[in-house]
């Protein structure tokens, strides 16, 4: 045994200083082989399982992010494109590794890389456009041609077609090419250790059928997520050199089942936000008056397209609400039929003038269980068989199908009666109820002052609809300034006396107000006519409907007409006014909203409003709009978040170290050390002892011998003395950390600090056991 291994292995007992000592000896030892500054990688060894289950890894990951697409794209070709693409990629690159083994790590995976590149694209070309390339895999311009076309019509498919969305061939190219390049990705991660981007990686594509789609979260996935995730962990914490030859069962599978269970227990309560989808749903509608958090928010975007065959868009009708308790309006919910019976009778007798007109409707960025139409509608196509037939109110309702993706054309039918007709006409009474609502005595002594010149039922409604668009002022933060901002009757006692509100209050106003005279009525949730584009389809004008025309109005029933809409809501929308025989040429008007002759009733298509944080104009769907910061801040954030994580952690553990060395825990001082070492890099074994690596770190990383001498000493002491009384080592540590990220270069640091590789390091078997 030589003097340097007797000191090596024997604490000093006389006061001699065995490290001083061990220095001094160093330089009369026989040359020993320097050890590496960079660690070592098991993919640099020859052999070939360290590069084949890599490969069968990034397959598998894949496969789970393809899995949550199988139930909104339907069965067909695209499946088996996309099988083509994962095994390719996963097999051309353990052929190149495994072919390029003894070649440089960087040379490897750059050639493996371009590989799976050029046999991806052999792949796409041949399944997709194979009769246009040569040899059926090398595309060419016409290839090229083809795969622009088909790439255009699956983008409209996606962004305007509802799920399951049928397996086209622009859907096979675009699936096989998106899913090439997930695996190459994927591939290139797990390879190089890339665990934690790699898993993140696949939660993210596996989650965005359900984030367009609203659907509820696939718990199956979740566990499948869990259980690859921990696979990826555990492959990168294996191949790791200072990896344990041994593993705790126990461990593993503790983490496991932990894992599995927070995916039941989470995924299920995991919210899906609507507003983030990008072109996904931008608004999500119920069946309440609750509007006012919609029309509220500051940037509008599209939620649907209108191109119909009369001469201008008509309102869109999602549900009505015909009961009133005395706080809020109830949805309506009768009997539904199939759409193939149509929408029910006709309301509307003999000698009213009639127009049949068609509209095709497109729902975007809308979440409902309600499909938007006009009214009165008649006949609808397009839409699937979820969807049925309310004829109490001719609505289309579903009670599992959601409108966005929705593309469908609608029959329905203008009833013009004569301004003669109308006013010899009665509107209905009131059913008859048991427990009638008692009302503010304000709303039916209103009516009555407002309608007192009046001597029909239209004329009394005419007065009402007049005197709300030209005495009260729209605005969306009045009923909160003011705290009425909902649909009781105290609220519409409110809203008469502050006279300012938005539809809501103003159709909940004019509808309770009509009851007090003796008329039937109800309230519609919808939306307004929309704005002219440019766009044609066919012959007809396509108009855009955006979120802030959102709208509710009333209606009321004249029986041999029909519900006949009125629109109280000032400075929005068109009020109803329906023309005289005599001086129309015949009958005239419009059961519809319809434009008056009054200059202080101009058409408007959106609420002209004051929000603090938009210029006025900027609420119309024409105007320029600004992005809305909030989605792309939090979604930067979490991004950020993301990337420093394994930053923030590792600053916490050594936080936590630091703190029980400063209590004399020499353990925690080392461990940290050890870690730090793994972090920048710096060449170690766990068979040294810690006589051993403090003479490394001294000589080789310029470490101050007194210093490492603290650490040292402490370690032996707890390691084989009697305990005695604890001192400080957080001065040392931290002297010695310093020195060691002073001893490398910046992108060491850098690297250190933002991707801590002592996270996933294993922890060697035979490292110092401390008392």
């Amino acid at each position: 045994m030589s003097p340097a291994d007797v000191i090596t292995a024997t604490p000093a007992r006389d006061g001699t200083d065995a490290l001083e000592a061990l220095v001094a000896q160093g330089t009369r030892e026989p040359p020993r082989r320097r050890r590496p500054d960079r660690l070592q990688w098991h993919g640099d060894g020859e052999r070939h399982d360290a590069y084949f289950a890599p490969a069968v890894l990034a397959a598998a990951s894949a496969l789970v992010a393809v899995w949550p697409y199988t139930s909104v794209i339907s069965p067909g070709p695209w499946s088996f494109a996309v099988l083509s693409v994962v095994f390719t990629v996963a097999l051309v690159g353990f052929g190149m590794r495994v072919l390029l083994r003894y070649r440089a790590m960087w040379v490897r995976e750059l050639s493996a890389l371009l590989a799976q590149v050029a046999a991806s694209v052999g792949v796409v070309t041949l399944l997709v456009a194979g009769d246009t390339a040569v040899f059926g895999i090398v595309p060419t311009t016409t290839s090229l041609r083809v795969f622009g076309s088909l790439a255009q019509s699956a983008w409209e498919q996606v962004v305007f077609g509802s799920a399951p969305l049928e397996s086209t061939p622009g859907l096979r190219l675009l699936m096989g090419a998106g899913f090439a390049v997930l695996t190459i990705l994927l591939d290139q991660l797990i390879s190089t250790r890339g665990a934690v981007l790699a898993s993140v990686l696949i939660a993210v594509v596996g989650s965005v059928p359900m984030i367009v789609t609203l659907g509820d979260a696939n718990v199956v996935w979740f566990v499948l997520l869990a259980v690859m995730v921990l696979l990826l962990f555990r492959s990168t914490a294996r191949r790791h050199p200072d990896a344990p030859r041994r593993d705790s069962s126990f461990t593993a599978i503790a983490a496991g089942a932990a894992a599995v269970v927070s995916a039941l227990v989470v995924a299920p309560i995991v919210p899906v936000s609507a507003t983030l989808a990008g072109t996904g749903v931008g608004v999500t509608v119920d069946a309440s008056l609750r509007l006012g958090e919609d029309l509220r928010q500051p940037n509008p975007v599209e939620v649907l397209t209108l191109a119909t065959s009369g001469k201008s868009a008509p309102y869109l009708r999602l549900t009505t609400l015909s009961d009133f308790n005395g706080r809020t309006w109830i949805p309506d919910r009768g009997e539904l039929q199939s759409t193939s019976t149509g929408f029910g009778p006709a309301e509307w007798g003999e000698g009213i003038a009639v127009a049949e007109q068609t509209t095709s409707i497109r729902v975007l960025r809308m979440s409902s269980s309600w499909l938007p139409v006009p009214y009165p509608a008649t006949s609808v196509q397009g839409v699937g068989s979820g969807w049925m037939v309310m004829p109490e109110n001719r609505t289309l309702v579903s009670r599992n199908a959601d409108a966005v993706g929705n593309d469908y054309t609608v029959a329905s039918t203008s009833v013009t009666p004569s301004l003669e007709q109308i006013r010899a006409l009665s509107a209905a009474e009131p059913p008859v109820d048991d427990d009638p609502v008692e009302l503010p005595e304000v709303i039916a002594q209103t009516a009555a002052e407002v309608t007192a010149q009046a001597t029909t039922d239209y004329d009394r409604l005419i007065a009402l609809q007049s005197w709300f668009r030209t005495q009260f002022i729209y605005s969306l933060e009045t009923p909160v300034e003011e705290d009425f901002d909902g649909t009781g009757a105290q609220a519409v006692a409110k809203f008469l006396e502050v006279k300012s509100g938005y539809c809501v209050h103003f159709a909940g106003a004019f509808a309770l107000m009509a009851q007090s005279l003796g008329m039937q009525t109800r309230i519609v949730v919808g939306y307004l006519p929309g704005t002219r584009t440019p766009e044609k389809r066919g012959d007809e004008t396509v108009y855009s409907v955006s979120s802030d025309q959102l709208h509710s109005w009333p209606e009321v029933l004249f029986p041999g007409i029909g519900w006949v809409p009125f629109e109280p809501t000032a400075t929005l929308g068109t009020p109803t006014a329906f023309s005289s025989a005599t001086t129309s040429g015949g009958t005239g008007g419009s059961a519809t909203p319809a434009p008056t002759t009054r200059p202080e009733d101009e058409e408007t298509a959106a609420p002209e409003v004051d929000r603090n944080d938009a210029d006025r104009g900027s609420t119309g769907a024409d105007s320029l709009r600004r992005l809305d910061p909030t989605p792309v801040v939090l979604g930067g954030l979490g991004i950020v978040l993301l990337v420093l994580l394994p930053m923030l952690i590792r600053l916490a553990v050594r936080a936590v170290r630091v703190r029980r060395a400063r209590g004399g825990d020499a353990g925690a001082a080392w461990t940290e050390l050890r870690a730090s070492m793994i972090d920048l890099q710096i060449g170690l074994s766990d068979a040294d002892s810690p006589r051993r690596r403090a003479l490394g770190l001294v000589t080789e990383s310029g470490v101050d011998e007194q210093t490492m001498k603290t650490l040292t000493d402490a370690v032996e002491r707890a390691s084989y003395a009697r305990s005695a009384d604890p001192i400080d080592l957080a001065p040392a540590l931290t002297e010695v950390l310093r020195r060691l990220r002073s001893s490398v270069d910046r992108p060491a640091r850098v690297r250190a600090l933002l991707m801590p590789r002592s996270l996933v390091a294993g922890r060697a078997a035979d490292a110092p056991v401390l008392a």
